[in-house]
């Protein structure tokens, strides 16, 4: 038998799995993976896949946590350079849409997982963090008079829902014949807008 024959050790066969279980994801979604189909493709045992993820939900658990932290690492970069604070905001919206229109497979399989009722306290943690890291920025922006007040959280989640909502438009080819650049600058300008500090005469 071909599974009798095939290596059980792989050079580093976590990282491997993981990478060709996102291809796979991007490709053909999630309901075609398996550890088995795993194994065979990159030429080891059946066996092998289990020293490392117990069944195929650790494998996708894995997966929705090297997602998060690709997110946020992106996330980070963008509020880390420098520029002011508005600048910083809108650099960070574009990274959210950039991620999340590359990778939208991966996104709709990380929220699926962090919103699982057994998710793991990891996941919930890094799916918090994007949107702490936003919140933070905002606190920032209010301190600086950028933005109105109110509580950081809930505007980042009000941006968030605009940055993931134009997403989810791109992904599905809903923008019709508008460019996704020229919709996520209008986007940006209209959520920076509706976040910015309130004058006197306002509401």
């Amino acid at each position: 038998m071909a599974d009798a024959e095939a290596p059980y050790h792989h050079g580093n066969l976590r990282e491997a799995l993981l990478a060709r279980a996102e291809d796979v994801l991007a490709t053909s979604g999630a309901d075609s993976l398996s550890l088995r189909a795993l194994a065979r493709d990159l030429g080891v045992s059946h066996a092998a896949p289990g020293r490392h993820f117990r069944d195929r939900q650790a494998l996708l658990d894995a997966l929705a946590v090297g997602g998060f932290n690709r997110l946020n690492e992106r996330l980070r970069a963008a509020v880390a350079e420098p520029g002011p604070v508005t600048t910083r905001l809108a650099r960070m919206g574009r990274a959210y849409i950039g991620f999340a229109v590359a990778h939208a497979p991966l996104l709709s399989l990380m929220f699926t997982a962090k919103h699982a009722d057994d998710s793991s306290a990891e996941l919930r943690e890094l799916g918090h963090r994007s949107l702490d890291i936003a919140a933070e920025l905002i606190a920032l922006a209010q301190q600086e008079g950028a933005v109105r007040a109110g509580d950081p959280a809930r505007l980042a989640q009000v941006a968030f829902s605009t940055v993931h909502g134009l997403a989810a438009l791109a992904v599905g080819s809903l923008l019709e014949d508008t460019p996704l650049d020229e919709a996520t600058d209008l986007a940006l300008d209209i959520l920076l807008t509706g976040l910015g500090a309130a004058g006197p005469d306002s509401p």
